[in-house]
């Protein structure tokens, strides 16, 4: 090992999980399995199970003042510019997306809107309120996907069929689950695709086979209720698209690190007319079901590699 290796390996990391949005517990297990992995590659590492306490996260920033942060946290507060904005603030490294690329990929419409200028293809939706959507008329013909506007994971996710006779029913739950905006989005039959961007390269692409009527949260982060079929058995066309796809979202969008981007085949249609992107999560999970890290494994780089390249390619605007 290099002297300059040695040095690296070297570094202070803190580890910031939890968090307080609905993805919590996965935050915590994906915070948790790579601390493990930054210590067994031989970083200092510090564990941070963060609250809505922005004095108690600064003061456990301060004292020791960590070299990097690795962000392992997902959903709102965690993967939409907040915590990037306080980690530019205190001018320290992290990992992942800055603030303006994080803002822009967790609000799924205005992904849609940015990545349209570049010719990404998406599902026709339409952003409704939560009065417009509960109780009343559907707002296109069924089948439908109702989803928030700004969850990551699936959260909320709903499948609305033909003969259902209203789009979401308004009892009580729904504040909680979508938000005030949520993203209505026409079904697109077929099959489930993603791919994983590590810098400048596509990983590979994989085909997710569910139970549920989508690939909800559940589906997502429950053993047993998904296969990943790595690397997907799709025609050579579509493959090679979906990556090129995913790559220009990823640098469309300012991402940095790893990114992953969701899309729908309809395998009916020909040649790659029938692929349509559909989200970007420029923070994906770290869990042992995690996607990124298992087609990080696929292509030859295991889980303490991965995480020590988001180490030692973290960033601070300010710094």
């Amino acid at each position: 090992m290099t002297e300059a290796l040695l040095h690296a390996r070297k570094k202070h990391v803190a580890v910031l999980m939890g968090g307080w949005s609905a993805e919590r517990e996965v935050s915590l297990v994906s915070g948790a399995g790579v601390a493990k992995a930054l210590e067994e590659e031989g970083y200092r590492v510090t564990a941070i199970d963060v609250q809505r306490d922005l004095g108690g996260l600064m003061q456990a920033l301060a004292s020791p003042r960590p070299d990097v942060v690795f962000n392992a946290l997902h959903g709102r507060g965690g993967e939409d510019g907040t915590i990037q904005g306080v980690l530019e603030f205190l001018g320290l490294p992290y990992t992942h997306s800055g603030v303006q690329a994080a803002a822009i990929a967790m609000d799924k419409a205005m992904t849609k809107r940015v990545l349209e200028t570049v010719g990404i293809r998406s599902p026709k939706g339409m952003v409704l309120s939560r009065g417009e959507i509960t109780g009343g008329t559907h707002p296109m013909p069924a089948p439908y996907i109702v989803k928030p506007v700004d969850e990551g994971s699936t959260v909320g996710v709903t499948l609305v069929r033909e003969g259902q006779n209203s789009p979401v029913g308004d009892d009580g739950s729904f504040g909680g689950t979508f938000g005030e905006r949520v993203l209505v989005e026409e079904f697109i039959p077929g099959r489930e695709l993603t791919v994983g961007v590590m810098g400048d390269r596509a990983l590979a692409v994989t085909e997710i086979v569910f139970q549920a009527q989508v690939y909800d949260y559940t589906a997502k982060y429950s053993a047993g209720h998904a296969v990943h079929t790595i690397p997907a058995a799709v025609p050579e066309a579509v493959a090679e698209e979906a990556k090129r796809v995913a790559v220009l979202a990823h640098h469309t969008l300012g991402c940095r690190g790893v990114s992953r981007s969701d899309f729908r085949w309809d395998d009916g249609r020909p040649g790659t007319d029938g692929l349509y992107f559909l989200e970007i999560n420029n923070q994906p999970g770290m869990t042992p079901l995690s996607l990124v890290p298992e087609q990080a494994a696929h292509v030859g780089i295991t889980y303490g590699a991965l995480v020590g390249w988001l180490v030692e390619n973290a960033a601070c605007q300010l710094a």
